[in-house]
């Protein structure tokens, strides 16, 4: 099998996983949101009688999103109208390919990185990605000839762009404590150890505020509660407000497909990656110097596993926050984002810097 076929295969795979995870957040916000509010949530769509717990549900929306009209507003551009809708979740897909979600795996002589877009600048590329995602918002809102949804696309591009700073200000530390924007390189870096070897060296330890700092800011990054200020819909200026069918569809699951790499990238930054703590290539190796042996391919499994569930408990977090938090005022997001969050990031540079070279 040629390298191009594996890292098609990967790119594949990996966007397939994403968007399927996205697609089954529709399913899990119902019933989240119901257990928190001591009801029972989706339960009615059914299959020859079997209702699944509600996820059915899921196809039900789909289906009706495909056989609803889509409508066009007079004097819309229809170009941009219809294009907005697929910048959005593009540019929030293909960010995946770049996330490490387990180690080499090695079959024969060939090594097989985990990974479907192995560069070196991981980082910048995802971020990059998500930056383009800005333009879907904005031409959705321009391109629908509707004053609402113009403001809801112009608070959008200035939600974004403000906390998309604080995003790339707070990663810097966690840049400057491990020396690589290479995704891969950075989570193979949190598997060393701090305190004697009791405590893996991941992100959360070493830098709790970045952690912090990136976790507000992405949750603005996708536009949900309580960050939702260009959907606003108890305001009626969401900047899809114009959009119907599967359109609007895609719009939604654009947002879930955010939410999905942002704890992705919470989980690859800060919590490790695919590391699991004393799980090196060859084993386990625990402080008390029990060694239990283990060949490659259970190990990348371990690891594989490892990643997938913190990326769902930050997508559980993410939920919660949901369904926790009410809205900010538009000035309230504002100066959380300029005046308090960018501030802070930029103290937690100078901080680590100083630490850095103190240490040094």
């Amino acid at each position: 099998m040629s390298d191009i076929l594996i890292k098609f295969l990967l790119a594949g795979g990996t966007i397939f996983i994403a968007f399927n995870i996205a697609g089954l957040l529709t399913w899990v916000e119902r019933k989240q949101s119901a257990l928190m509010q001591d009801r029972i949530g989706a339960n009615r769509a059914s299959i020859f009688g079997f209702k699944a717990l509600g996820l059915f549900h899921a196809i039900a929306d789909v289906l009706k999103m495909l056989s609803k009209e889509e409508f066009i507003p007079a004097g819309a551009n229809k170009f941009l109208f219809n294009l907005a809708p697929y910048l959005s979740v593009v540019f929030a897909l293909v960010g995946f390919a770049a996330i490490p979600i387990g180690n080499q795996l090695i079959i024969g002589d060939r090594v097989i990185e985990l990974q479907a877009a192995n560069i070196n600048v991981a980082l910048i590329y995802i971020f990059a990605m998500m930056s383009m995602g800005i333009y879907g918002v904005v031409l959705a809102g321009f391109s629908s000839n509707n004053n609402y949804a113009f403001l809801g696309g112009m608070r959008g591009a200035a939600q974004m762009i403000a906390y998309e700073i604080t995003m790339g200000a707070a990663i810097m530390g966690v840049i400057m404590v491990y020396n690589t924007i290479d995704l891969q390189l950075l989570v193979r870096a949190q598997g060393d150890y701090l305190m004697g070897g009791w405590i893996p060296k991941w992100g959360i330890f070493v830098q709790p505020l970045a952690f912090i700092l990136f976790l507000t800011a992405a949750t603005a990054e996708t536009k949900r509660t309580p960050f939702d200020l260009p959907e606003g819909e108890s305001e009626i200026i969401g900047y899809f407000v114009e959009y119907s069918g599967m359109k609007f569809g895609m719009f939604f699951m654009a947002d879930l497909i955010e939410t999905v790499l942002v704890a992705a990238l919470m989980t690859t930054l800060f919590f490790g990656g695919w590391q699991v703590p004393y799980l090196m290539p060859d084993g386990f190796h625990f402080p008390w110097r029990a060694h239990i042996v283990l060949s490659n391919l259970p190990v990348v499994l371990l690891g594989v596993l490892a990643f997938f569930i913190k990326l769902s408990f930050f997508i559980w977090l993410l939920m919660a926050v949901r369904w926790t938090l009410p809205r900010f005022r538009y000035d309230q997001l504002m100066h959380l984002g300029w005046k308090i969050l960018l501030p802070a990031s930029l103290v937690n540079i100078a901080v680590t810097a100083v630490i850095i070279i103190f240490l040094r």
